[in-house]
This record gives C-alpha cells, structure tokens and sequence, in this order.
C-alpha cells in the first residue's frame, strides 16, 4: 500500500463514527454567511510577484517533526507579521500533527485582530461534512486532491465547497491528474512537487505541468520550495503562488522569505 493510499484509507476510519447526511440548505446556509476579506481565489492573485499560501504544519511522514506550535494562533501572527496573502492549516492529526481546532484557533485570532488573510482546510477530504467543518471554522477553502479520489466524490466535494461558499484548490500531481480536475472545471489548481505514494519532491513536476494549465485559471506549486531560487522556478513556469510549509515554519525570519517571494 502506498502512503497516500494509507493516509485515505484511514482518513475514512477516523471520521466514521461523526459522518451523517449533509443537506444543501445546510450548506447554503453556510454560504450565505458574510465573510469579510478577500476570498482565497482574490487573495492569490498579485499584481506583481508570487502569492504566498504559508502553512501550519508541525510534521509530516517525509520531513518528521518540523516544528513545536502548541498554539496555531501564534504562528498565525508571525505570518500576519510577513504579509502572508493566504495561510494554510493542517487539520490531519495522525500523519501531521494538526487538528481542527488549529483552524479554529487561526481564524478567531485573524478575526480578533480584524485581519482577514484567507484560510485554506489542508486535509484529506472525503465527505461533504468535512466541508462543513471547514465552514463552520471560518475557512474560505478546501483541499481537494484528485489523486486520492474518484470523480463522484470530486463532485459532490466541489459541489460542498461552492453551496458552502468556499473555493476549492484541486491538487494534481500528474498530466492524467490535470485532464480529470479540468473535467469539473475548476477555478484553482495546485501542483503537488511531492509524489503522494512515495513521498519525493522534484520541481520538475511543476515545470512541465503548469504551463499545461489553461491561462484563466489561478495556479499553484506546492512543496519543496525552500528559497527564492525554488520560487523562481515555478514562477517561470507560470505560478501564480507557491503553498510553502517546512520552509517557513522554520525559518527564523519568516518575513525576510516572503518579502523574497514577493519580489520576484
């Protein structure tokens, strides 16, 4: 079995005893909650340089432990300090050392201080409840990754994801990838760097994939960025933001390596 394959399978096993029916006017109801803020969408769209999706993340199975954050709300305020445009919270428990209230914690704290930089739900998303989760925590979008799932479920996510009023960032991997995520039409695409069965990065994949990506929609390179020689990489080949985690949760001056993304 590979990684991925375990992560979603137990994925399945951990939120079985909280799955239920989800209606429409539940998400509806969700989506018509006033959020202030731009949208994730609006908020990776710079005029000029990369767009920085920064992410909370303590662990994960290729890197182990990255970083100790007993409160998510403080390395939230050190990425409102670098001017992060987006922040992406780890919610998975068992295989990055996340939970929900992390998101939670996240977005009351933005709230708190009337910043509203968008939050990303960066889990394994199997069921519509999770998009309510999502809501109900003051995220403004889901992950939804392509690999992981077949084309139902893809639908009846994105399909969560819009009732609930949140984007939706589907995240592909491979050429075959992109041609099913195209299929459901969506608005963001993200380019994992990381094989997700083996767990090895190479920027290459973003090199040869996102100028494949048709120009209207909003495009991502995720992983293995490290440094502005990383980001100038993908940014030639037509990123538009880079989703950055291992990098900046160590960094000692998370500012000084966004203010270099920024510029380019």
């Amino acid at each position: 079995m590979d990684k991925l394959t375990e992560i979603m399978a137990w994925k399945r096993r951990e939120i079985a005893d909280r799955m239920r029916p989800v209606r429409a006017s539940e998400l509806s109801r969700l989506g018509d909650i006033q959020r202030p803020g731009p949208t994730f969408a609006q908020s990776l769209q710079r005029e000029e340089g990369l767009a920085v999706i920064a992410e909370i993340k303590r662990k994960s199975p290729s890197a182990g432990a990255i970083a100790d954050v007993p409160d998510a709300s403080d390395q939230a305020r050190r990425y409102l300090n670098a001017k992060v445009d987006a922040i992406s919270v780890l919610t998975d428990e068992k295989y990055f050392g996340g939970q929900l209230k992390d998101l939670w914690e996240v977005t009351d704290f933005l709230n708190d201080h009337r910043r509203y930089t968008p939050c990303l739900r960066k889990d394994f998303m199997v069921h519509p409840l999770q998009v309510v989760e999502a809501a109900e925590a003051g995220a403004k979008a889901i992950l939804i990754i392509v690999r992981a799932l077949d084309d139902a479920t893809i639908r009846e996510l994105y399909a969560a994801a819009n009732l609930a009023g949140l984007d939706s960032l589907f995240e592909i991997h491979s050429e075959a990838e992109l041609e099913r995520a195209l299929r459901h039409d969506p608005h963001i695409i993200g380019v994992n760097n990381r094989d997700l069965q083996r767990f090895v990065t190479d920027l290459s994949f973003s090199e040869k994939i996102l100028p494949q990506i048709p120009d209207n929609l909003i495009k991502v390179s995720e992983s293995g960025i490290f440094d502005e020689d990383d980001a100038a990489r993908v940014y030639a080949a037509g990123a538009a933001a880079i989703l950055v985690g291992e990098a900046l949760m160590r960094a000692d001056e998370p500012e000084d390596l966004v203010a270099r993304f920024h510029d380019l």
